[in-house]
């Protein structure tokens, strides 16, 4: 059984505050996330916040366009620090990502560790290191330059 992490910082200029609503907030998922994914949220009358227990369907389409459908679930919260979210439904055997803020003297540093298993046992330690693993580095490449040209940083 293949278990993998991913892990990605960024130090962002701006107060903790105003990174943490952005980012707490389910709408912006799509201004993070390339548009070759093909994503869409697909729960209705989603708040402006997350909250613990919170679940969020969306419809992605991340290998040669086929749509999927994703549900994640909001599992932990602590204000303006971190939170986490696990798969419900979708193409992994495993998926929990944690999101973590730091205030330092300068801005945020923003911390993500996506621990996840493929699936298909032999085969999706294949699939990890011909297209899973890049396909991590595309998502969280295109989304640190869309927070960067929000909130500058490196």
């Amino acid at each position: 059984m293949a278990y993998y992490q991913f892990r990605r910082e960024q130090f962002l200029p701006g107060s903790l505050e105003e990174i943490w609503a952005f980012i707490f907030n389910p709408g912006n998922l799509k201004r993070i996330t390339p548009d070759s994914m093909g994503f869409d949220i697909t729960s209705e009358g989603l708040p402006d916040t997350m909250y613990e227990g919170m679940m969020i369907a969306y419809r992605v389409a991340p290998l040669l366009r086929i749509p999927t459908t994703w549900v994640t679930e909001i599992t932990h919260v602590k204000k303006h620090h971190y939170f986490v979210d696990e798969q419900r439904v979708g193409p992994y055997k495993m998926w929990h990502h944690e999101h973590f803020l730091e205030a330092t003297g300068d801005g945020v540093k923003m911390t993500d560790i996506v621990s996840y298993q493929p699936p298909f046992a032999f085969l999706g330690r294949i699939a990890n290191q011909l297209i899973i693993r890049r396909k991590l580095e595309q998502i969280f490449d295109h989304r640190a330059e869309v927070l960067k040209t929000l909130f500058g940083g490196s």
